[in-house]
């Protein structure tokens, strides 16, 4: 495990981590909560999860670009934008809304033009996958190619199981068992 990851699993399980009753995107409860927002947004953090998620996909050929569903995969797009260019690589990041403008140039996707380009789908932390998904549907009315998606965190709860039924790769960087959470 590099140091990055470590610290990365570290300041999550500190401050990322809340622990009660909640509900899930699914309509589940569950007695912990996964809020990455609390460090995706953090200036010690954002750097880091670049870092980790740049480890996670650079394995992945001729990417042009990374990004979802706004808001949650939004930081860390960005931290994968800015940790590349550090390294000299070149990611442009996207943005998806939930639905069309109603104004201006209408779009959905927002960001470079990535008709014909291979992209990468990120979710800061995954559940149900619906929101990938949504994101997918929203990248191929564009012309997109999506080369796979990435979460920072992995609830173990369906996501991975139905993303790869839809056919893509799915990757995490971590997992309930790196943050020491129960399944």
């Amino acid at each position: 495990m590099t140091d990055a990851k470590q610290q990365l699993i570290e300041y999550i399980s500190a401050e990322a981590v809340f622990h009660g009753e909640f509900t899930l995107t699914s309509g589940k409860q569950a007695s912990y909560y996964v809020d990455l927002r609390k460090v995706s947004l953090d200036h010690r953090v954002a750097p880091l999860i670049g870092q980790v998620m740049l480890d996670l996909i650079s394995p992945i050929a001729d990417v042009r670009a990374v990004g979802g569903m706004t808001m949650g995969a939004d930081p860390v797009a960005a931290a994968i934008l800015h940790q590349g260019a550090v390294r000299g690589l070149a990611y442009d990041a996207f943005v998806v809304r939930k639905e069309p403008k109603d104004h201006g140039r209408g779009r959905q996707v927002e960001g470079p033009d990535l008709e014909g380009q291979r992209v990468i789908v990120i979710e800061d932390t995954s559940t149900t996958g619906g929101s990938p998904l949504a994101a997918i549907d929203a990248l191929l009315k564009v012309g997109a190619e999506i080369a796979a998606v990435a979460v920072v965190v992995d609830r173990d709860t369906g996501a991975r199981e139905r993303i790869e039924a839809a056919g893509y790769p799915y990757l995490a960087a971590i997992g309930l068992a790196d943050l020491g959470l129960p399944k």
